[in-house]
């Protein structure tokens, strides 16, 4: 009996040791949540944006979009010099 005494002390003693530990961890994720700003909405956007498709139509707009945009920077930097 004395055993099984022992052991629920030491198991309580982990448990309170490891609780510690957590609250140690609690502390720093408020740390780096506060740095950082937590944004949960964030990570979803993300994630959604991965699995957006754009159909080849909409590509070749988006890029000859691009290409005009470039070729009016292109024009601007000539007439400047």
């Amino acid at each position: 009996m004395a055993n099984l005494g022992r052991m629920l002390r030491q198991l309580r003693g982990e448990r309170n040791r490891a609780q510690k530990e957590l609250d140690r961890l609690d502390e720093a994720i408020a740390v780096f949540e506060k740095l950082v700003g937590a944004n949960p909405r964030a990570q979803t956007r993300v994630r959604s944006a991965v699995n957006r498709k754009v159909s080849a139509a909409t590509r070749r707009k988006m890029s000859k979009a691009q290409k005009a945009r470039w070729a009016k920077l292109r024009q601007q930097g000539a007439s400047k010099g």
